[in-house]
């Protein structure tokens, strides 16, 4: 499953690392725009398998973040 960005933003902080297991509803990253920060949460439980992203990158609403497997 992929994880993608709801809106467009910064990627301020990555919450978990690759190989960690997420629940439904955890915080995977946080994003940053117009000072605010907008907690970006795994649809579904597993694992986290890779970030597309790294922190300070910068993106558009529909990118793709992380793949959870």
């Amino acid at each position: 499953m992929e994880i993608k960005a709801t809106m467009a933003g910064s990627v301020w902080k990555k919450t978990v690392e690759p190989g960690e297991a997420v629940e439904e509803g955890q915080d995977v990253v946080i994003l940053e725009s117009m000072k605010m920060e907008i907690p970006i949460v795994a649809e579904s439980s597993g694992i986290v398998k890779e970030f597309r992203v790294n922190e300070g990158d910068f993106v558009n609403e529909g990118d793709t973040i992380a793949i959870i497997e």
